[in-house]
């Protein structure tokens, strides 16, 4: 057992540390104020290695960063679970810090994987992607509702944003009413510079992240190609950390959430409590795989057949959530078995016999 156990309530401005001897005796309570150094300062008085429990809150990183720098090892705790675990009637910031010691001391702290700094910091560039690509998303759809409302479209075009159509894009923007084509214009200008910086942002990425035996293993997945590749593999770290293909999915956020109740089992969305990015690249693939299935080079192919299964019995939506699952548990033992991804055995038979 270490010598000492440590909880950490951090806030904004501050962080409140509650420091547990082995035997479980309180030794000090102390207020931190959030000053570089500080944090590491207070923690380099005790043994490298002591382990302490750290609240998630939105302003972690540096925190994790000060006490891995101290020689202490950051535990980065479930808040909601913890909370329950502790049951403390009242709520102070001492007892919350006192009762992550505590249960860190115990053994029984719920935490969840924290990703080495370099790891951490290197997360940003396809998570920044991500939330660029929303964006320019959203731009685009307002611009086409403000073409559909004054019964203007280019004819012939599936995306009207691609150079190709530029010259008549704006020929049509030019025929909205003043104060609406400036708008447009605008806007416009914006899409331009939001699709600069994704591409600025994915020639980093590709030059950063070295593309290792795992990024071209999660490559042989049916719709995941460099980007999604890259995002799985950042966020994943180790799949060593998950004990099935089943945990791993939930993780990702695509299983549905079950209730069951009087023999009946009742399946909704997909479980909004997982990991928001690789839930987003899995799907991500899975569209890919909705838009393809009439390809006659992907008739064949397993996804695609349980995509058409399912959209014709529940609907896009649901196929769309079950492919993404597929590709999920796919994923994993690829990494795991760190084998290339094969048809499953039942989807060539159902091939053999149709042929």
């Amino acid at each position: 057992m270490d010598d000492y156990a440590i909880g950490c309530d951090a806030h904004k401005y501050y962080s409140v540390f509650a420091v547990l001897d082995k035997e479980g005796t309180l030794k000090t309570h102390k207020r931190i104020d959030h000053e570089p150094g500080a944090i590491q300062g207070f923690l380099e008085q005790y043994p490298s290695g002591t382990r302490v429990a750290l609240e998630s809150v939105g302003n972690w990183y540096w925190i994790a960063d000060e006490i891995e720098a101290s020689g202490c090892i950051p535990l980065l705790t479930h808040p909601a679970k913890a909370k329950v675990m502790m049951g403390n009637v009242n709520k102070t910031d001492k007892l919350d810090a006192k009762g992550l010691a505590t249960l860190l001391r115990l053994k029984s702290l719920p935490y969840v994987w924290l990703p080495p700094g370099k790891t951490r910091d290197g997360r940003e560039l396809p998570r920044t992607r991500m939330a660029l690509t929303k964006i320019r998303t959203a731009l685009k759809n307002r611009m086409h509702a403000t073409l559909a409302k004054y019964n203007q479209k280019l004819e012939g075009a599936s995306d009207i944003f691609i150079p190709k159509w530029r010259e008549e894009l704006y020929s049509t923007v030019n025929q909205l009413p003043p104060e609406t084509r400036k708008c447009m214009h605008s806007e416009l200008e914006l899409l331009d510079h939001l699709s600069s910086q994704i591409d600025f942002l994915e020639t980093r990425i590709r030059d950063l992240v070295e593309e290792s035996e795992q990024i071209q293993l999660l490559k042989t997945l049916p719709g995941i190609g460099n980007i999604l590749g890259i995002v799985i593999r950042q966020e994943i770290g180790t799949i060593d950390r998950f004990p099935n293909a089943e945990q791993f999915a939930s993780y990702c956020g695509v299983v549905p959430t079950v209730k069951a109740s009087g023999g009946k089992s009742y399946y909704g969305r997909l479980r909004k409590q997982s990991n928001q990015y690789l839930k987003w690249a899995f799907v991500e693939a899975a569209n890919v795989v909705g838009l393809r299935h009439t390809s006659p080079q992907w008739h064949d192919r397993h996804v695609v057949q349980l995509y058409c299964r399912i959209r014709q019995r529940k609907g896009h939506r649901i196929a769309i959530g079950a492919v993404a699952r597929h590709l999920a548990e796919a994923a994993y033992w690829v990494l795991k078995r760190n084998q290339p991804y094969r048809e499953p055995a039942i989807s060539r038979q159902v091939t053999l016999q149709s042929g």
